[in-house]
């Protein structure tokens, strides 16, 4: 089996974020990095089951520069064969789609697979834009995953409820919660990963259809305020006209 495995490079959940003085670029000056939590503990790790069940390989896929090499490395330690990274920075989701779609369409991939959602834009969009520029069956938020021969089965989180459904190979699928559990590479795999071939191409061209004009961070919370359980009347008068909630 021949899986391709999406990864994104992601500012640390403790990051402080701050952007630019014209609000139009996020300032990445002594901001941590990781790898997308999504991407890694289950899309990526739930790949490596397979191929240690089924046979076969994993090649992780990355969108971005240079600096995006060290998160890369960390999938090649955890167990990805080898690596793609196409040279240019990210501009939306649907430039790494298209990004994604060029490289998989000759590669004759069996199975695309990334996190539900990075945790800084949380759009969930570059999934089934993938599989909209690869023609592909897309199965999103999947919790769990088996295949035999040429069908997987998967369950899915839907509003209320969990669904389950047949698909055959190829695919793409978004991973959630539950996929697999989160493995830490070890030293083996971290010298072993500094052999492992990454191959670097260059974007095709690309035009995008939607550009960010600025961002913005939201309100500062304000402070609590408690009101004594026999005051019910200050209680609704907060709500009403302060909250706005009733």
């Amino acid at each position: 089996m021949k899986i391709l495995v999406c990864v994104s490079k992601t500012p640390d959940t403790t990051a402080k974020i701050s952007f630019n003085a014209d609000n139009t670029e996020f300032q990445s000056a002594g901001v941590q990095y990781i790898m997308n939590p999504y991407d890694e503990w289950y899309a990526l790790v739930r790949a490596l089951e397979l191929k240690e069940t089924l046979g076969g390989t994993v090649t992780l896929i990355n969108v971005g520069t240079a600096d995006d090499e060290q998160v890369i490395r960390k999938g090649l330690a955890i167990g990805g064969d080898d690596a793609v990274r196409i040279d240019a920075a990210p501009k939306s989701a649907l430039f790494v789609a298209k990004q994604i779609s060029a490289h998989a369409k000759s590669a004759g991939y069996d199975l695309i697979m990334l996190g539900k959602e990075t945790i800084d834009y949380n759009g969930s969009e570059v999934g089934a834009m993938v599989a909209e520029y690869m023609d592909m069956p897309y199965v999103s938020y999947a919790t769990k995953l088996d295949i035999a021969g040429s069908t997987a089965t998967l369950m899915r989180d839907i509003e209320g409820g969990e669904e389950e459904i047949e698909v055959d190979l190829p695919f793409v699928l978004s991973a959630a919660k539950g996929m697999a559990e989160q493995r830490i590479p070890n030293m083996r795999g971290i010298m072993m990963a500094k052999s492992k071939p990454i191959q670097v191409i260059p974007a095709v061209p690309f035009e995008d259809l939607s550009v960010v004009t600025s961002y913005e961070l939201p309100k500062a919370k304000s402070g609590v305020k408690l009101v004594q359980p026999e005051n019910m009347d200050e209680l609704v008068r907060l709500l009403h006209e302060e909250a706005k909630v009733i």
